[in-house]
């Protein structure tokens, strides 16, 4: 095994999306994640198109590197096996993540993505100005949450290799999105004077979408006083850098809208590729508008590597993504193990617990007998 985390043993308990984001960074930095599933499987797997039943294309997307047991935890048998197996284990995946604080008045309460997505805020951003609330079409929440537990693990780790300690380790999902939605939006809260007014108008403005052009979009952003001059030369409005509206940061996001209302008019006057072209000589960040297809034929990520394409013992040709983060002594591995089918590696591992194979037996029968 390759990878930062090579040697960590994960158990995983974890279902649906956010704890299986989470163990699959773990298992793509090259830690042995065991996925602990009920004898039903992961409530995710019969998700989206798939060749096998509880093989979906969900399920697929996030569970790359885990090694699968199934265990009716119900039965005392099962449970021993767990603990026997955890006492091998750097890491206890088992309820790591929920919806609110553990310590909390609404720790009981259940909690998905589009719930947390109302609660934190997000949904009524996404909504803009006077909209009408909408959820952000994919399942944010979870992802983000997914990545930040990933993160608190490694940091825990950390902590337990300088002091020999462990530690439990809890993400409350609202917490962390209110958290991560006011990075932008505290504005005068941060001076404690939140009543002065919340959320940064850059942001919010109606204007900021991407910029109509002769044939299609282009999404622009210059910031800086010297992105913001450049700009103004690309557009044939240079005088626009002593407008006093204009000439500094606060003053531009004080001006937001109007500054965006002439970009847009100019923008109308030529094509994409023209603008590019223009844009990038004037040294304006600036890009396309790329569709979900266009992703995957996009040049860049092809010429990169970023789909690789791959074979799965039971499912066939798949397509699969890299790890984004690279890290120059030890790079993790994209497909080192493929997603595991349900129960997969139940006797193996097991086995390697010492048990012999009538133990085994009387372990999973019963699992066995509900999955067929």
């Amino acid at each position: 095994m390759s990878g930062p985390l090579a040697g960590i043993r994960v158990v995983d308990l974890t279902s649906a999306v956010l704890g299986p984001v989470a163990t699959q960074i773990l298992g793509d930095m090259g830690a042995d994640v065991i996925k602990v599933e009920p004898p039903e499987g992961d409530s995710i797997r019969p998700l989206g198109p798939s060749r096998h039943p509880g093989m979906g294309a969900y399920f697929l997307n996030i569970n790359r590197n885990k090694k699968s047991v199934a265990l009716d935890l119900k039965r005392s048998a099962a449970r021993e096996a767990l603990l026997r197996l955890v006492e091998t284990a750097d890491v206890f995946v088992y309820a790591a993540a929920a919806g609110f604080r553990k310590d909390g008045v609404h720790r009981d309460r259940p909690s998905f993505d589009d719930v947390i997505q109302g609660e934190s805020g997000l949904a009524a951003l996404n909504g803009g100005p006077g909209g009408e609330p909408r959820y952000v079409p994919m399942a944010v929440c979870d992802k983000i949450c997914g990545y930040v537990l990933a993160s608190a693990i490694g940091m825990a780790l950390f902590h337990r290799e300088r002091t020999g300690e462990g530690q439990e380790v809890h993400v409350p999902m609202l917490e962390t999105m209110v958290a991560f939605n006011f990075v932008d939006h505290l504005w005068y809260g941060v001076l404690a004077e939140p009543e002065k007014g919340l959320g940064y108008p850059r942001m919010l403005t109606e204007h900021r979408r991407p910029f109509p052009t002769k044939d299609g979009h282009i999404c622009i952003l210059a910031t800086t006083d010297t992105q913001s001059r450049h700009l103004f030369e690309a557009i044939d409005c240079p005088e626009l850098a002593e407008d006093q509206r204009f000439s500094t940061l606060a003053r531009r996001t004080d001006n937001i809208g109007e500054l965006y209302e002439i970009v847009i008019e100019r923008m109308r006057r030529r094509t994409t590729a023209e603008w590019r072209e223009r844009l990038d000589s004037f040294d304006v960040p600036n890009g396309v508008v790329t569709s979900l297809e266009g992703l995957l034929a996009d040049p860049y990520l092809n010429d990169a590597g970023f789909f690789e394409r791959v074979e799965h013992p039971s499912e066939g040709k798949m397509l699969t993504t890299a790890i984004p983060v690279m890290f120059s002594g030890s790079p993790g591995d994209t497909f080192r193990l493929p997603p595991p089918r349900l129960g997969e590696h139940t006797r193996s591992v097991l086995g390697e617990l010492g048990y012999s194979d009538a133990e085994i037996d009387d372990i999973t029968t019963q699992a066995s007998a509900i999955r067929d």
